[in-house]
């Protein structure tokens, strides 16, 4: 027996079956390829769901970490430590916003969020406005597996299992101006959105729809909480998939690559918002720990030393521009979007989709699919023309095998995929 069928057999044994993994066992990593436990490399599109933005083995993350661990790995909330200062206030100048909460999780960092949408509707209320407790948030969202988190999450198949989920959230059609008015109203404490719906298939707001969305809020004192939990740390190109508007949130979610790999979230808020929170009313035993915040600034220092938001933006504009040349040879996809290193094709089929991520799989290459039907593409910050050809190439003699066999198939059989 393998090591990898002897680690396979303890899982299905001891762990909740939450994951159907892939038969491979990865055991290190070097830019942006991962290697398994024979030596292969795999060129990861994926990188970890969007959390490795600076690739493995990155010499300033390991540097950190040791330093770091030797120094102090945990103090606890009670007490000051170096780090959490220093990347608050270099997260609130990039995001635009005035304080911050460290978590230890994207979905914890939600939670906060729709916590503190409750606890300032019912400031505003003390201090006599009619505002209600509702959220309104978006069909295709996703924002995590806790409970507030999953409520606002739109796909049923992530509420129904647990339900009576959190009542007070009613979802509105994606980018639907008309339903987002008729369903806003002074009962609406919140407005739920991502920017670039990630879960949901790669999918942006229009301008207007989210300049609605900001107005309606404006109009009642009800807040506009943005997630950026995978659009946001320069994925898209700038530090946040909201800056592409130029429209500003009251609140806003951080998380997956935040600390290169070590878990860490993080709410930011403007000083109004910030009104609503005094000692006592939430906390967090790990959340901004001295390891994660010294890893974490070591990111955005790599970020800006390295110009990696014009790498993105660079190599994401060629990745989607090769994508939509492939479009041109293959009628499979119908759809290419994305931006900067968040990028998504969509194919006409989810068995398409499936056996096109199995296929590159076998060419050593991770992507995934999200929403059925679509690919997606998260790869690392330092990816290269180079890399972005290789996965082309692979996706072209996919998608030709495909529609071969297609054609092949006898008259009246299935050929489509």
């Amino acid at each position: 027996m393998t090591k990898l069928d002897q680690i396979r057999a303890a899982e299905s044994r001891l762990l909740l079956s939450t994951y159907e993994r892939n038969p491979i066992l990865f055991v290190g990593g070097e830019g942006v390829h991962i290697i398994d436990e024979n030596g292969e490399r795999y060129l990861d599109l994926l990188s970890g769901i969007g959390v490795n933005a600076l690739g493995y083995g990155h010499p300033a993350i390991e540097a950190t970490i040791a330093r770091q661990s030797r120094a102090l790995i945990h103090t606890s909330n009670l007490f000051y430590h170096e780090g959490q200062a220093e990347l608050a206030l270099r997260l609130t100048e990039h995001m635009g916003l005035d304080r911050v909460f460290f978590a230890n999780t994207g979905t914890e960092a939600w939670e906060g969020a729709l916590k503190l949408a409750r606890a300032h509707a019912g400031l505003l209320r003390s201090e006599g406005k009619t505002i209600g407790t509702k959220f309104l948030a978006l069909e295709q969202s996703f924002h995590g597996r806790t409970f507030g988190s999953v409520s606002t999450t739109y796909k049923a198949r992530y509420r129904e299992p647990f339900g009576p989920v959190v009542p007070g959230v009613e979802f509105v059609r994606f980018n639907d101006i008309a339903d987002l008015r008729a369903k806003f109203s002074n009962e609406v404490c919140a407005i739920l959105v991502e920017a670039i719906q990630g879960e949901g298939g790669v999918r942006p707001l229009t301008q207007e729809f989210f300049a609605e969305a900001r107005a309606l809020a404006s109009s009642t004192g009800a807040l506009l909480i943005v997630d950026e939990i995978q659009a946001g740390l320069g994925r898209t190109g700038k530090w946040c998939a909201y800056q592409h508007y130029g429209i500003q949130p009251d609140v806003t979610t951080l998380a997956k690559p935040l600390a290169g790999g070590i878990p860490m979230g993080a709410l930011l808020c403007t000083e109004e918002v910030a009104r609503a929170i005094h000692a006592g009313m939430h906390g967090t035993t790990f959340g901004g720990g001295p390891l994660a915040c010294a890893v974490a600034n070591t990111v955005i220092d790599t970020i800006e030393k390295d110009n990696l938001l014009a790498n993105a933006t660079e190599v994401g504009d060629y990745f989607q521009a090769k994508l939509r040349d492939l479009a041109k040879r293959h009628e499979a996809i119908i759809d290419v979007r994305g931006k900067g290193l968040m990028i998504a094709a969509e194919l006409d089929s989810a068995e398409l989709a499936k056996l096109t991520v199995e296929e590159m799989l076998k060419r050593h290459i991770l992507i995934n699919c999200t929403s059925d039907t679509v690919l997606r593409f998260l790869p690392p910050y330092i990816l290269k023309r180079e890399h972005v050809d290789t996965a082309v190439t692979a996706l072209d003699e996919i998608f030709t095998a495909h529609a071969s066999h297609a054609a092949a198939q006898p008259a009246g059989g299935h050929n489509r995929g």
